[in-house]
């Protein structure tokens, strides 16, 4: 274990397993197109790699980056588009992928963006809810642990850009982040 963490909420196993479970559950979404995975970047990206490698039904990818956090450990309340997506939403079915729904904002604003953009449904996949943090009413629609109020880094999670590589999800001591500006 890290010596920044605490302790371990969820093994890299019980994060397999659970991963595998949400694809077949995302896997009976019927489209008539194959079905756009969008991934919100950079959290993201190690769930949705595993759990595209377990679908069953035909799929595109594309990447959003956004930032709605930077150096501190709660939203700031404003999110900004990094990166867009490289093609077009209108007349097809998304599936959003993030790493974890805390205060909603961020995955209300995508949402609400994709569907003026055009697209006939967007569904929420999130590795993560944690609904003591939500501030807008929103949940996932596939979720793959409900978390405590903690601040959790690995498995894509991070705090200042560190601990995304950790194959599991810890919380962090709070020695490492005292001083944050919230």
């Amino acid at each position: 274990m890290h010596p920044d963490i605490e302790s371990i909420l969820c093994s890299r196993e019980q994060i397999d397993h659970r991963v595998q479970e949400m694809a077949k559950e995302i896997s009976s979404i019927q489209t008539e197109q194959p079905l756009i995975v969008v991934g919100v970047l950079k959290g993201a990206f190690l769930f949705m790699a595993d759990l595209v490698r377990n679908l069953t039904l035909p799929l595109e990818m594309d990447f959003i980056a956004t930032s709605s956090y930077g150096a501190s450990t709660k939203s700031s309340g404003v999110v900004q588009i990094l990166k867009d997506l490289e093609r077009p939403v209108e007349g097809r079915d998304v599936l959003l992928v993030e790493d974890i729904v805390d205060s909603g904002l961020t995955l209300s604003y995508l949402r609400d963006s994709l569907l003026r953009r055009g697209a006939n449904s967007v569904r929420i996949a999130s590795a993560f809810d944690k609904p003591s943090g939500r501030t807008v009413k929103i949940s996932p629609d596939f979720a793959g642990f409900t978390v405590p109020g903690h601040f959790l880094v690995g498995y894509g999670l991070d705090y200042a850009e560190r601990y995304r590589e950790l194959p599991y999800v810890g919380v962090l001591k709070p020695s490492v982040y005292a001083g944050a500006q919230d």
